[in-house]
């Protein structure tokens, strides 16, 4: 799993050189997390002074998958949350609603005073696809996806990020919540 200082260089190396985007182009912003203060800094280290108007998404479901969180909580050596997890019930639509609001509140507010102004909504169905459909409505030119690290899907370039980097055609920026790391997309 390759992790990278986020930095202006490392930030200039994963957006292609030939990646025009305008300051005043809105950037669509994916995350599963409640951003905080750390993600507030690299996302002003992004907008770099400019009035890119900021758009958060957050899903209401992010589809994680049994097998692969299993495998994920063994990776992290949390074998306890690992087998929790396993014979677990299923997630409660309204209880996922009422975090993914809360991580859009809080997310907002962290990066209030950003760009060019912070928007945000809850996505429904897959959160890869509400990220492509909104890039393709504003007709953004940059996605940033912030997530935890998750194994699996980074190493086998499953994870979010990845997937809609694919779709669209286009850079996109994967960042682990809290840290000023980079990942591997």
């Amino acid at each position: 799993m390759a992790w990278e200082e986020f930095s202006t260089e490392n930030l200039r190396r994963v957006v292609r050189r030939d990646y025009a985007v305008a300051m005043s182009d809105p950037i669509v912003i994916l995350t599963e997390e409640p951003l905080g203060p750390d993600d507030r800094v690299n996302i002003a280290k992004l907008v770099d002074g400019g009035d890119a108007p900021l758009v958060v998404l957050v899903p209401a479901n992010t589809e994680r998958h049994l097998l692969v969180d299993f495998l994920e909580n063994l990776s992290m050596l949390d074998i306890a949350k690992a087998f929790r997890e396993l014979g677990g019930q299923s997630p409660n639509p309204d209880v996922e609603r009422a975090e993914a609001s809360e991580t859009l509140a809080t997310s907002l507010a962290a990066l209030e005073g950003l760009g060019g102004g912070v928007t945000g909504e809850i996505v429904d169905g897959g959160a890869v696809a509400g990220l492509v459909a909104k890039v393709r409505a504003l007709d953004a030119a940059q996605a940033v996806v912030v997530t935890r690290p998750h194994a699996i899907a980074d190493t086998f370039h499953t994870d979010w990020a990845n997937k809609a980097q694919d779709q669209l055609g286009l850079p996109v920026l994967h960042l682990y919540a809290g840290s000023g790391f980079i990942g591997d997309s």
